[in-house]
């Protein structure tokens, strides 16, 4: 793709959570990230709301190994309750991902620009992306460097297939998918030699309604252009300013 970005993004711990683990506060994370754990990663580094990002693939850098650890959330009735967490521990993994142009967004098409987003988009990736990384929880922090995708010794270069069973693969959020419905998508990955190639969003077998949604309007009444922020900053402070 010509507006594919590959990145390495890596941390300490990850918790991509089980969504069959949340009930009882228990929760466990899946052994890889889920496509829309990489996408919000992805979003961090660079998002504006013209555009779509796609996760092509992901490569598993690192052994999968778990930790558990004891922590103290907040109960739903006040105060904390104890709990036990399982994250993924010292977890490292090479991305690539492009972006699509948001056909459900035609009030945004003047911001359609292909290659200012690539640029701003391979810019933002050099510097760790625009705003915190985190791997699947906000306790988890990531960071981001640039690379090229299939380079280095990855653990699992020669380890065949696995098969991870049926996985969480994103959500279908209405500003994206033209509807005013929330929906879960689910799928089988398969890792290969380290190497998990996400199928597109609307080829997933397994969607799940959530609920009815409104997408997010866009408009002079809640964001403001750049230029016209120039102008007033211009005027407020001069030439100097």
């Amino acid at each position: 793709m010509r507006n594919q970005i590959e990145f390495v993004v890596y941390g300490k711990y990850a918790l991509f959570t089980d969504p069959l683990t949340k009930i009882g506060g228990e929760k466990f994370s899946y052994q890889i990230p889920t496509y829309q754990a990489l996408k919000g990663i992805v979003e961090s580094i660079y998002w504006k709301p013209s555009l779509i990002w796609i996760i092509d693939e992901v490569r598993v850098m690192k052994p999968i190994q778990t930790e558990s650890k004891g922590v103290r959330p907040i109960d739903y009735f006040g105060g904390n309750t104890l709990a036990y967490y399982t994250y993924l521990k010292d977890v490292e993994y090479q991305v690539r991902a492009h972006f699509v142009f948001n056909p459900h967004r035609p009030d945004l098409a003047d911001d359609w620009n292909e290659h200012k987003h690539h640029n701003i988009a391979l810019r933002a990736v050099k510097a760790g992306g625009r705003r915190d990384i985190f791997l699947g929880t906000r306790e988890c922090q990531g960071y981001v460097e640039p690379c090229k995708f299939g380079t280095g010794k990855g653990f699992y270069d020669d380890y065949g297939e696995i098969d991870f069973g049926l996985m969480v693969h994103g959500i279908n959020y209405p500003d994206e998918t033209g509807t005013n419905e929330m929906e879960t998508r689910l799928w089988r990955p398969i890792m290969t030699n380290g190497i998990i190639s996400f199928i597109p969003p609307e080829k997933c077998p397994y969607v799940r309604k959530s609920g009815g949604f409104i997408p997010k309007k866009f408009s002079a009444n809640n964001m403001q252009s750049v230029d016209d922020l120039y102008q007033q900053l211009f005027a407020e402070g001069g030439e100097d300013g």
